[in-house]
């Protein structure tokens, strides 16, 4: 028995009068009606004229491309409609408005490429639901939103790909208590022909990130970092060129980032915020004149300098880091003199003095601090060696270990995620290096090649830890680390020319929104604004 006289029997069981007879009273062309129901075949169109009262109406092999909103309004007693092979490939939104007491929709080998996702609405009592043998790759998110009658729902012989589009379908399965035919996946070839209800939702990576342009800010910079005072978030910026070091924060009324102080400061290479309490101090660091710590002056933000910092010793300033060591604020400052050594200094009093010299005559290029087993510790990178570990011990840093098969290592910056301690290893040419700490020493996880590269910066976005390779010949690379694999997966390039050179990187959150900061050295500061994207959408 073909599936209409079955479906015509379950209508008989369920009491509704089917029982043919020779066509009395309006009968469109080329069907065959009783008192409630109706067959048509081979018509060109949705045929018409059918009583209020009619029950059933089968289509098959006719000539219908779509549904249209409210097709069936002029049938709201309808218990079971179905089409089979027809050409119908469109059906829209609302196209079964008004069929409150549908029970039973069958939609089968037809041409079906796109349904929209209301196009069910309305159909509160349907229990039986087939959309099987079309050309369905995948089905709008909430497309069974309100059906919560249903019991049967039929999905095969559909072309699915088993992309984030699926994802959905998958997570509404077990949600409902309805049997499904889910059919088997035509794509990506890697589960070609594999079973939907096989399918493990947790495989599925449907979260992407993406950088947008949003706002520019003149004269090139060499850092940019990020510091929050009276519960409002800011930004500093060392601009070389402009001759200081250049505060930013969110102006609400112009929803964009606005200048809000300036500090002289010629030659600067970092520009390192700290907040004690309600106060605001700037550590300078600048390749001639000395570096200066700046103080705030008034309640408004304003600062003046407050102490030149080891005129003798910052010879050569190339980066500078902030620490606390047995409760106490420190900077330390690369130094890459040649006649020069890398300085540790603290608060003792109002200001802040050297406390030890480190890595003499090395040439150090950047200071990393971070915490390792518990106590802090200090990665100096040089251009005379590989990267050294130190920790501190006894009131001071001590030599701890390097790290093996790093050689011409720029820069390096830590993160963690998932309980590990991870390293990124800037190198101008070559491959930089993924790394993670292995209760001794930083091992090696992965290789990234480079193309003038001065930072390789981790970033944590929301629940995306990112990762950001510079490059002055070329794009710059976004990377998202993926906690399964404990690697990085490439997510976005960004470069020319809006980006020019990129020198530091830095997040910042301010009115609900997520923003990067991209300093410069070749062009303006760039900020993008960063969007999260659902995949399964």
């Amino acid at each position: 028995m073909g599936r209409v006289g079955v479906l015509l029997l379950l209508l008989a069981g369920a009491g509704v009068g089917v029982a043919w007879r020779p066509p009395k009273g309006k009968c469109s062309l080329r069907c065959s009606c009783s008192k409630d129901s109706a067959l048509c075949e081979g018509s060109p169109d949705l045929p018409e004229g059918f009583p209020p009262t009619l029950l059933s109406l089968s289509l098959v092999r006719t000539g219908l491309t779509q549904l249209k909103a409210g097709s069936f309004l002029r049938m709201p007693s309808l218990h079971l409609l179905l089409f089979t092979s027809n050409s119908l490939s469109v059906i829209e939104d609302d196209a079964f408005a008004g069929l409150s007491h549908l029970r039973y929709l069958f939609i089968e080998d037809n041409e079906i490429g796109s349904i929209s996702k209301n196009a069910l609405r309305g159909l509160r009592s349907l229990t039986h639901l087939s959309l099987a043998n079309n050309h369905l790759e995948t089905l709008p998110r909430f497309l069974f939103r309100g059906l919560e009658t249903l019991t049967h729902v039929d999905l095969r012989g559909n072309p699915f790909q088993c992309d984030c589009r699926v994802l959905w379908l998958l997570q509404w399965i077990p949600s409902v208590n309805a049997s499904v035919g889910m059919g088997t996946c035509a794509g990506p070839a890697a589960l070609a022909h594999l079973q939907l209800r096989h399918l493990d939702p947790k495989t599925f990576k449907c979260r992407a990130i993406e950088l947008s342009w949003f706002q520019t800010v003149g004269e090139s910079a060499l850092g940019v970092e990020l510091f929050s005072y009276q519960g409002e978030p800011h930004m500093v910026l060392a601009q070389p060129f402009a001759g200081r070091c250049l505060v930013l924060a969110w102006d609400y009324s112009m929803q964009r980032f606005q200048a809000k102080e300036e500090l002289s400061a010629p030659s600067v290479v970092s520009c390192k915020p700290l907040v004690l309490g309600l106060r605001l101090f700037v550590l300078a660091a600048r390749l001639w004149g000395g570096s200066q710590l700046w103080a705030q002056a008034s309640p408004d933000l304003r600062l003046a300098p407050m102490q030149a910092l080891a005129p003798r010793r910052l010879l050569r300033p190339n980066d500078a880091e902030l620490l606390w060591l047995d409760g106490q604020p420190c900077f330390v400052v690369a130094d890459a003199s040649k006649a020069g050594s890398t300085t540790l200094l603290c608060r003792d009093g109002p200001g802040f003095y050297p406390r030890q010299s480190l890595h003499a005559w090395h040439r150090d290029t950047d200071a990393e601090a971070l915490e390792l087993d518990g106590r802090p510790h200090l990665l100096l990178a040089s251009v005379s060696q590989r990267p050294v570990l130190f920790h501190w011990s006894g009131g001071r840093f001590e030599r701890r270990t390097d790290i093996p098969e790093a050689e011409d290592v720029y820069a390096t910056r830590h993160f963690q995620a998932g309980g590990d301690v991870f390293l990124c290893l800037t190198r101008y040419i070559g491959d930089s290096m993924l790394m993670r700490w292995d209760g001794s020493m930083f091992r090696l996880l992965q290789q990234l090649p480079s193309r003038g590269a001065h930072v390789f910066q981790p970033v944590l976005i929301a629940k995306d830890q990112l990762a950001i390779l510079g490059s002055d010949f070329a794009f710059s690379h976004v990377f998202r680390l993926e906690p399964d694999k404990r690697l990085l997966e490439p997510v976005q390039e960004l470069g020319p020319p809006a980006l020019m050179a990129p020198r530091a990187f830095a997040h910042i959150m301010v009115a609900g929104k997520h923003f990067l900061f991209a300093a410069c050295f070749k062009g303006p500061t760039q900020i993008y604004h960063i969007h999260e994207l659902d995949l399964s959408a």
